[in-house]
C-alpha cells in the first residue's frame, strides 16, 4: 500500500506540470514556484538546524568503534573512538564522504542448527555512496546554468563526469550511477521482507520522486532535445532576481522542475534532513573523553537537594533506635 500510494502522489505530480503547461502557466511553473519552494527549502531547513542545536544534551552519548584512550600503554582508536577534537572532525569527515560506519555494515544470519554468523554487508554501502556522490555531482554541474562565465571548476567536472563519449554526444557516468542506486535502494525494500514491513510512504516517496527527476534529466540530455540556451536564460533570470521565460522549452522540462521544487519544499520536513541532522548528532560530534573531562550539562539548572549529612542529621536518633548505623555518633 505504501509503494502505490507514493507512486499514485508522484505520478500526480507529474500530471501537474503537463497541465499548467497546456494552460499556459508557464510564469508560475517557471518563476514562481521555483521561488517559493527556494523560500520553502531555505527558512525550513534553518529553523530545523535551530531546533535540533537548541536541544539539550545531557550526557556524553557519543558512538564508537575503537578502543578508547585511557591508560598509555593501550592504544586507542584515534578516529573510530576519537578523544580530541581534531579527531572528532576526522571521524565526521570519512562519515560525511565515505559513510565509514555504513561500510562496517554487517550482516547477521541464524543457521538452522542454531550457530549465529556475522558477514560484511557492502551493498548497501557502495550504491548509497553512488547515490550521494552522483547527486552532488549532478547539482555541481547544473551550476553551469546559474553562473556565467561558468566557473572552472565546474567545466572540469562536468568533463570528466562526461570523459565517455558516443560520437558528439557525452555520457555522464553519474547518470548510470544514479539510476543503478535508486533501482537498488528501491528493490531492497520490496525484496527484503524485513525492510518491506518496516518501510513507510515516506521511505519510497523521496526515491520514487528522484527516480523521477532522474528520468526527466537523462530523457531531455539523450532522447528529447530541449533548448539549452533558454534554460540558461530562465536560470540566469532566476538566480540574478530578474525572470524571464523564454518560449519553446518544453513541457519535459516543467516536468523536471516542478519536480525539483516539490523535492527543495519536501526536504526540510522529510528524512533527507540527514544530510544536516549529522553535524548536530551528539553521538558523532563530540569526543568520547568522558575518563578525563567531566560533561556538564549546559542546561542544568541549580536544584536544591538533601545531602544524606542532613538527612542523617534529621533522623539520627531514629536510626540510632532502629540499630542503623551512623557515620556521626
Amino acid at each position: 500500500m505504501a509503494i502505490l500510494i507514493s507512486l499514485l502522489v508522484t505520478l500526480v505530480l507529474v500530471a501537474v506540470p503537463i497541465l499548467g503547461v497546456a494552460a499556459g502557466a508557464e510564469y508560475v511553473l517557471g518563476v514562481v514556484l521555483p521561488y517559493l519552494a527556494f523560500l520553502v527549502f531555505v527558512v525550513g531547513f534553518i529553523l530545523r538546524v535551530v531546533r535540533w542545536a537548541s536541544s539539550p544534551v545531557p550526557f556524553h552519548i557519543t558512538l564508537t568503534g575503537g578502543q578508547q584512550r585511557s591508560l598509555s600503554w593501550i592504544k586507542g582508536s584515534k578516529l573510530d573512538n576519537p578523544s580530541t577534537t581534531l579527531g572528532v572532525v576526522g571521524r565526521m569527515a570519512l562519515e560525511v564522504l565515505c559513510f565509514r560506519s555504513l561500510f562496517r555494515n554487517v550482516k547477521t544470519e541464524l543457521h538452522p542448527e542454531g550457530k549465529l554468523s556475522y558477514r560484511w554487508e557492502k551493498w548497501l554501502w557502495l550504491f548509497g555512496l553512488a547515490l550521494h556522490w552522483s547527486l552532488l555531482i549532478i547539482l555541481i554541474r547544473h551550476l553551469r546554468f546559474f553562473t556565467e562565465p561558468v566557473p572552472f571548476l565546474v567545466g572540469w567536472l562536468e568533463s570528466l563526469d562526461g570523459l565517455f563519449r558516443f560520437g558528439y554526444q557525452a555520457f555522464y557516468i553519474t547518470d548510470l550511477l544514479i539510476v543503478l542506486a535508486l533501482t537498488f535502494l528501491f528493490l531492497r525494500r520490496v525484496v527484503v521482507a524485513r525492510l518491506k514491513y518496516i518501510s513507510l510512504s515516506a521511505d519510497y516517496f523521496p526515491l520514487f520522486l528522484l527516480g523521477g527527476i532522474a528520468t526527466t534529466g537523462i530523457l531531455m540530455k539523450y532522447v528529447s532535445k530541449v533548448d539549452i540556451a533558454s534554460i540558461k536564460e530562465l536560470a540566469l533570470g532566476f538566480a540574478t532576481f530578474r525572470p524571464v521565460v523564454p518560449e519553446g522549452i518544453g513541457t519535459i522540462f516543467y516536468i523536471h522542475l516542478f519536480l525539483v521544487c516539490v523535492l527543495m519544499a519536501y526536504f526540510p520536513f522529510s528524512k533527507l534532513m540527514h544530510m544536516g541532522g549529522i553535524f548536530l548528532s551528539p553521538t558523532r560530534n563530540l569526543a568520547n573523553n568522558s575518563r578525563a573531562v567531566r560533561h556538564v550539562n549546559p542546561w542544568n539548572y541549580p536544584v536544591d537537594v538533601h545531602t544524606y549529612e542532613e538527612y542523617e542529621d534529621e533522623f539520627r536518633e531514629k536510626m540510632v533506635a532502629a540499630g542503623i548505623p551512623v557515620e556521626k555518633g
